[in-house]
C-alpha cells in the first residue's frame, strides 16, 4: 500500500498517521507496531510511538509507504 497523507497541522504523531492511514485498526494496534520495531521513518527503525511526523518524511513498514505532504496552505 502506497499512501500520500496531507498535514492539517505542522506534525502529526506515529501512531495517530499509522491509524489514520489505515496501517493500524487502532491506536493500540498502531503503538503495538512500532514498539515491537515494525515501522520505520526515513529508513531508520522507530521506537518512539509518539515521534513526531513532519512534511517530507516518509513512514514505512511491511507493506506500507506514506509520504507526507505538508498542509495545503489553503486549509
Amino acid at each position: 500500500m502506497q499512501e500520500k497523507f496531507e498535514l492539517i497541522d505542522e506534525f502529526i504523531p506515529l501512531c495517530n498517521l499509522l491509524k489514520v492511514c489505515g496501517v493500524a485498526p487502532t491506536g493500540g494496534a498502531a503503538k503495538m507496531l512500532v514498539a515491537d520495531g515494525y515501522v520505520e521513518v526515513d529508513g531508520q527503525t522507530e521506537l518512539r510511538k509518539t515521534c513526531k511526523i513532519r512534511a517530507g518524511q516518509k513512514v514505512t513498514g511491511n507493506g506500507f509507504e506514506i509520504e507526507v505532504l505538508p498542509k495545503n496552505p489553503q486549509n
